[in-house]
Parts: structure tokens; sequence; C-alpha cells
């Protein structure tokens, strides 16, 4: 039946082509491989704009999806080191001028190996305002900084503002207070010590007005 059928066929190829059944597709396999080819170099801007939305699809779908911001409320700023990305399961925190934002979306600016890490899970807001990258500089404290290093912080707490979610505020200790309260004694003592001064300066006075009284007795 098999051998019937493709003697059936190289008659036909003989008598519409002119051509052996060798040749013909020969002719054929070469026919479609030019075609593969041109039709490359005319291929619709389009394909390639599919093939880019299929890959960035598969490579979303790969990636675990961003979490919502949850709030921490007031923390300190040894409980903020424990969100500068080190434990994958906890939102990435960063601080400026003691208002906490969560950066998770953008942990490949700021999550480990980022170019930005230094600054994750602390209030850099000195570092920033300097674009400093010096472990002296990774603090909140701003004093001393010129207008336009505070200029250039206003401008990154704008940006974190718009771009990501207030998740809470840094509790800070300040050492004011502690030199105050130093200081605070001392005033004390000094007035005990003008107080118990006060009383000697009456004694004397009355020591030596006593004499003059028992003269003019004798008088």
């Amino acid at each position: 039946m098999a051998l019937h059928l493709w003697q059936t066929l190289k008659e036909a190829i003989h008598a519409y082509t002119g051509l052996s059944p060798v040749v013909f597709f020969t002719a054929l396999a070469l026919a479609f491989a030019i075609y593969q080819v041109v039709s490359g170099w005319f291929a619709s801007p389009f394909d390639d704009v599919r093939r880019h939305q299929r890959a960035r699809s598969l490579a979303q779908e790969e990636e675990p999806p961003i979490p919502q911001p949850v709030q921490v409320g007031e923390i300190t700023e040894e409980e903020l080191k424990q969100y500068d990305g080190s434990d994958p399961q906890k939102p990435l925190l960063m601080a400026i001028k003691h208002q906490i934002y969560d950066v998770t979306q953008s942990r490949m600016f700021y999550g480990p190996g980022g170019p930005y890490a230094l600054f994750a899970g602390k209030d850099a807001s000195r570092a920033l305002a300097k674009m400093s990258f010096e472990e002296k500089d990774l603090t909140w404290d701003i004093s001393g900084l010129g207008p336009f290093e505070l200029e250039a912080l206003q401008d990154w707490e704008y940006k974190f503002m718009s771009k990501y979610a207030k998740v809470g505020t840094v509790k800070v200790t300040s050492s004011e207070p502690e030199t105050a309260s130093v200081s605070e004694p001392v005033e004390t003592s000094d007035r005990d010590a003008h107080v118990t001064t006060t009383p000697e300066k009456t004694v004397v006075e009355k020591t030596d007005e006593a004499p003059a009284e028992s003269d003019l007795k004798k008088g």
C-alpha cells in the first residue's frame, strides 16, 4: 500500500514539475530555509515587544510579591537595626529626620548588596545630606550642616514622602537631659553654700556687737 502511494506521488511530481522526487524535495527544503531567513529581516517590531512582555511576566511570576507596609510605631535606633534587610522575612526600613519609611520595594538599592545598603536600618539623615558613606555620618544628628546640605536632605525627604509609606518614628534618647541633671545639683550646692555662710556672717556680726553692749553697761 505504502509502496503504491509512493509510486503515485513520484509520478505526480514528475508530471507537474518535470523533476525527480529527490530534486523536488531538495528545492522545497531550500525554499523554506530562504523564507525563514528573509522573514527574519522584516520581522515586525511588535514581535520584540511581545517577547519582552513575556519575559517580564515570567520574571514577575518568579519574584515573590512585595508585602504591604506594616506600621511599627515608635521604636528605638537599636530596634530599627533589625530591619536592615538581613532578614528577608522582615520589611526593609530606613529613616530620615526620625521618620521611618518602608523601602522594601527598592530592595535592589537599599537591600544587601545594593548601592545604598549602608543606610538601611538606620536614620542616616546626616549621611544623606552630605552624600557620605562614612560610618561617622550614619546618624540623625544634622547639627552644623550648611544650607546646601540641608536643602539636599530636604530633597531626599520629599522623595521618600512621595514614593514610600511612612510606617513609624524613631525614638531618640538625647544626651542633653543628662547634662541638665548633672548641672542642677551644682546649682543647689552653691545656694546651700550661700545660705550656710549667711548665718556665719550673722554670728560674727553679733559677736562683734556684744562687747560694745557690755561696755555701755559698764560705762
